[in-house]
């Protein structure tokens, strides 16, 4: 597999919200097959890296629904949407300027702390086992437009997800692996039990 004839692949597989936010990195010193780091507010791209030499392991549709899965998770982070939690970081920050304006101490301990609380619970939500079967339903959904069908595109990324696992080496899947395989599983039709309708409720 030659790797710049791959990358131009996978831009076309990409939506074109992730051409626009990401960019795919060589990185053949990783351990992982893909992997992306934590998107913050201050990025303007979002990489992400590949190991080529264990990527080319998998077939072309397990590595369509890893990088669209990726992708998905990527630009479904938002730090800046409307919701309770935002609101209070923002009056958060200003009443930390105002009161810094007029020297009161506790004034500033006590927006800071608003401030410092609004951040953590956003950062948790970003990364909360719902936003990762999130992800997954959004990659699954790109797939469909390009060809696959709900239940093709839902056993190539829970096939993919096990795969990885053994291409990197690990004895088993994680805790969120095992709850995203078992909600892919769902999807596919392998299973009556779907972890996403717990989340919903």
């Amino acid at each position: 597999m030659e790797s710049n004839v791959e990358i131009r692949r996978l831009l076309d597989v990409m939506p074109a919200s992730g051409r626009m936010m990401t960019k795919i990195v060589l990185k053949p010193e990783q351990a992982k097959v893909i992997d992306a780091s934590f998107p913050f507010p201050w990025d303007r791209e979002r990489p992400i890296s590949i190991n080529f030499d264990l990527w080319r392991r998998l077939t072309k549709p397990q590595r369509d629904m890893l990088l669209l899965r990726t992708v998905s998770w990527l630009t479904g982070v938002k730090w800046f949407k409307p919701d309770i939690y935002q609101g209070v970081a923002v009056a958060g920050l200003l009443g930390a300027f105002v009161e810094s304006a007029q020297a009161d101490v506790v004034g500033i301990a006590v927006a800071g702390g608003l401030t410092t609380l609004a951040a953590l619970r956003i950062w948790r939500t970003n990364r909360s086992q719902e936003t990762e079967l999130n992800a997954d339903q959004a990659a699954i959904r790109v797939a469909q437009r390009r060809g696959y069908s709900e239940a093709e595109a839902a056993q190539h990324l829970l096939s993919a997800v096990e795969a990885v696992a053994k291409i990197e080496g690990r004895s088993g899947l994680d805790f969120t692996e095992l709850i995203r395989s078992q909600n892919l599983r769902a999807i596919a039709g392998l299973s009556s039990v779907s972890v996403q309708e717990n989340f919903d409720k």
